[in-house]
């Protein structure tokens, strides 16, 4: 009989293949941050940075984009804030509200970041062809929306 981790080796599926990517890729985009200065951010920190627009963002945004919590997000901040990479700042549309604005460290990474994502992406559209990875990037995406309506549907 055949063990089921040896089945799920010789045909992995969707969330064994997506965990990999991912894992794969903040693994590579976080020991660069590192080497480029940036020693101290974890991949958790992604869940705000990946989402933050240079000029400020909600918090409540970031967790919508994310799909994290609001506390999630707001411990990230936290976290981001003391490592000086945000600030909070009053939200010039609306008083109520507070917009977490990357400092000069922040858009340090947020530039370095994207130009590591995209040498990343150079790379795999040379190893299985342009036209086969924005067809995989554009497929990946369809099933990602559809996957992420279904949860919200359930609440999650």
């Amino acid at each position: 009989m055949t063990r089921r981790s040896e089945l799920k080796e010789a045909s992995p599926d969707l969330g064994i293949l997506s965990s990999r990517l991912l894992f794969a890729v903040q693994d590579e985009l976080f020991e660069n941050l590192a080497v480029q200065g940036h020693p101290e951010l974890r991949p958790r920190h992604g869940a705000v940075l990946a989402y933050l627009d240079e000029e400020g963002s909600r918090a409540t945004e970031l967790a919508h984009r994310s799909g994290q919590h609001k506390q999630v997000v707001g411990k990230l901040v936290d976290e981001l804030e003391a490592l000086g990479y945000v600030e909070r700042r009053p939200d010039p549309t609306d008083r109520r509200a507070k917009l977490v604005v990357p400092t000069a460290r922040g858009l340090d990474e947020m530039t370095r970041s994207d130009a590591i994502l995209a040498s990343i992406d150079a790379r795999l559209a040379a190893t299985v062809g342009a036209d086969a990875y924005e067809t995989f990037k554009h497929t990946f995406e369809q099933v990602t929306t559809d996957q992420r309506a279904r949860s919200r549907l359930r609440g999650e």
